[in-house]
């Protein structure tokens, strides 16, 4: 591989493959002043569809791009993910698959990096361009269109997508790619489609595109009109709200909230994404809002005047499905680098990067405070919401099974600011958005743009190799936990000291509340075995996760009680390699439960049916949907 004159230039002959390697080892991302490896590393498994072309490249650059094995494809991309978000968008991982079933298995995950507005990079291989046998293994054959493959899955779920089917197209491609990778409002999953013997073929590469390349990730300044009107409807308002989303986070724009909310006095409610833009402690911090949200939070919403979301989607379970913001009149400020954001609920908007967008406010506004009464009732507020945590994390009896949210309160006692909790499906997302007690900006890991069983390992992998040394947790219930433990094995076999928390409830716990309160009898949802009427409503399922979770190399520790759990938490956060906890919870009663949903969330129920259940389930319906509003 030496270079040899052409012409002008000077050019290196390597595989398509190789080429694409070497370029992506030498990208980087700057962000104030601060210069990192954009392509982290490079997750894989290999077939017939990338074993000769990608993999033959990463082992001929191994000394320049690490590499992950796999034990799934979708999990790969949530590994990916995990450690995107834990970089801040700033660096990433790539994926490579063989074609067929392992590229359509990353659709799921690309779809979970775009919803995110994460970027990672897929490579799937490709059916062969030049088609000497067609069709080939694992080729989808469509009748009218000659040029599609099952990798046109990704187009839709995906930021960028190309098919590189000549190796020069390699430049442009790859060039658009990193473009999308790194912009703030654009970001997601970027798909580059490489046919199999594209991967392998040679080309006379120029030098240049192999030289260092840095990316600046913009941080756009607000538009002065948009700022002036900003500032006017904050010091015009009386009871005005920050909803805190993930863009906070994107942006390291904690440091910029604070000092906002510090002079103005201004509360600040929090999505899923955003939760940790304040510590919890901090008095103008009053938990999760929407349907997941707390009391505090909620209440606050309802009679706000003026919303100001900082980097939000405004999502259903955000709105409440278009019933939480009440107050006549009430008008939006959405402070959003994504124009398409913005623009949401009739806002008013403010484009331009979150931490920017944020300290032009604080230093636009300076001297102006809201009045000290609404100062004083939210901290009041919050106080007794406080008091109903306490009451849900109560460990009074030791010598008993833990229920859910007694699992999370043994962790809060236990965890510093290091720790991340990672969690994504099932009734933990509601638990931990309306009770966890969040001491960092990185410390809430909850992925619930997809809320996607089975992300939770894979991710804690990512999180873990993007932050070592820090104590990473994936919580996961059976269901959760049976769809998705593969990278179990990716944990053991590098030694990554993730600790899994295993929740036993024997079903679809969270799908089953929400099957009984819309008249569906929790159909379908226990882990059981069918009853002499042919229902799922028999003997628990003999299933023994915690001697899965063994035979795949974990460590376990199994805890019977409170007791038992407060021991075996304590012992896995020491650990210096991957652990599980196996717990059997209880089902929580109304006094260490957690308190319920404190708005609404729109499931549409069936609108005429015979049962009784569905009949009562679709009279609450009626009288919840009638709250709704467009707001225009």
């Amino acid at each position: 591989m030496t270079a040899t004159p052409k012409g002008s230039a000077r050019t290196v002959r390597l595989t398509t493959a190789q080429a694409l390697v070497r370029f992506l080892s030498r990208q980087y991302t700057e962000r104030d002043g601060t210069r990192q490896r954009l392509i982290g590393a490079t997750w894989g498994i290999f077939g017939h569809g990338n074993v000769a072309g990608i993999g033959q490249a990463l082992v001929e650059h191994a000394d320049e791009m690490p590499f992950h094995q796999g034990r799934n494809e979708q999990a790969m991309v949530h590994a990916a993910v995990g450690y995107a978000r834990q970089s801040g968008r700033l660096s990433t991982h790539a994926v490579t698959t063989s074609i067929g079933p392992g590229a359509t298995n990353l659709v799921t995950g690309a779809a979970l990096a775009t919803v995110n507005r994460l970027p990672v990079l897929l490579l799937p291989g490709d059916t062969f361009a030049a088609r000497p046998a067609d069709p080939v293994l694992q080729q989808l054959e469509v009748p009218y269109a000659g040029d599609v493959s099952v990798n046109d899955c990704l187009r839709p779920v995906s930021r960028y997508f190309d098919r590189v089917t000549r190796p020069e197209a390699l430049i442009p491609a790859a060039l658009a790619a990193l473009r999308v990778l790194t912009d703030p409002a654009e970001t997601g999953a970027v798909t580059l489609a490489l046919p199999q013997d594209v991967q392998a073929e040679a080309y006379d590469w120029p030098e240049e595109f192999f030289a260092e390349r840095t990316w600046t990730v913009r941080r756009p300044v607000p538009d002065p009109r948009e700022l002036a009107d900003a500032v006017r409807a904050v010091r015009e308002a009386r009871r005005p709200l920050i909803i805190a989303g993930g863009g906070v986070h994107h942006s390291a724009a904690e440091d910029a909230l604070r000092e906002l909310v510090d002079a103005t006095g201004i509360p600040v409610a929090s999505t899923q994404a955003g939760k940790g833009s304040l510590r919890f402690d901090h008095p103008a911090d009053v938990g999760g809002v929407g349907h997941t949200g707390t009391a505090t939070a909620d209440e606050l919403a309802r009679a706000a005047d003026l919303v100001i979301g900082v980097g939000t989607r405004y999502s259903d379970f955000t709105t409440a499905s278009g019933t939480l913001f009440e107050r006549p009149g009430v008008r939006f400020l959405n402070l959003n680098i994504a124009p398409f954001d913005g623009h949401k609920l009739a806002g008013a908007t403010l484009i331009a990067d979150a931490r920017a967008g944020l300290q032009a406010l604080t230093g636009t506004l300076r001297g102006h405070r809201v009045e000290p009464g609404y100062i004083a009732e939210y901290t009041g507020d919050k106080g007794r919401w406080e008091q109903r945590v306490d009451a849900a994390y109560a460990t009074d009896e030791p010598d008993v099974r833990p229920t859910q949210p007694q699992v999370l309160g043994l962790l809060d006692e236990l965890v510093t600011d290091e720790d991340v909790i990672i969690n994504a499906a099932g009734s933990l997302p509601g638990d931990l958005h309306k009770l966890w007690r969040a001491r960092s900006a990185r410390q809430y890991h909850v992925e619930y743009g997809y809320s996607c069983m089975g992300y939770e390992i894979p991710a804690a992998i990512g999180v873990a190799l993007a932050a070592p040394g820090r104590p990473v947790w994936a919580l996961v219930g059976d269901g959760t936990y049976l769809m998705n433990p593969t990278e179990l094995v990716t944990a053991v076999q590098e030694n990554i000291p993730i600790k899994v928390v295993i929740l036993q409830n024997h079903g679809y716990a969270s799908i089953g509340g929400l099957s009984e309160s819309v008249g569906g009898e929790r159909f379908g949802t226990d882990y059981r075995f069918r009853a002499p009427d042919g229902t799922y409503t028999g003997d628990a399922l003999p299933v023994d996760l915690a001697a899965n979770a063994a035979s795949l190399g974990m460590w376990v520790l199994r805890a019977k009680t409170i007791r038992d759990l407060r021991e075996a938490l304590r012992e896995a956060r020491g650990a210096d390699r991957p652990t599980c906890v196996y717990v059997e919870t209880e089902t929580a009663d109304t006094v260490s439960g957690p308190p319920p949903a404190q708005a609404w969330w729109d499931v549409p129920v069936a609108e005429t049916a015979t049962r009784v259940s569905a009949v009562k389930a679709r009279e609450e319906y009626d009288r919840h949907v009638t709250a709704r509003r467009r707001h225009l």
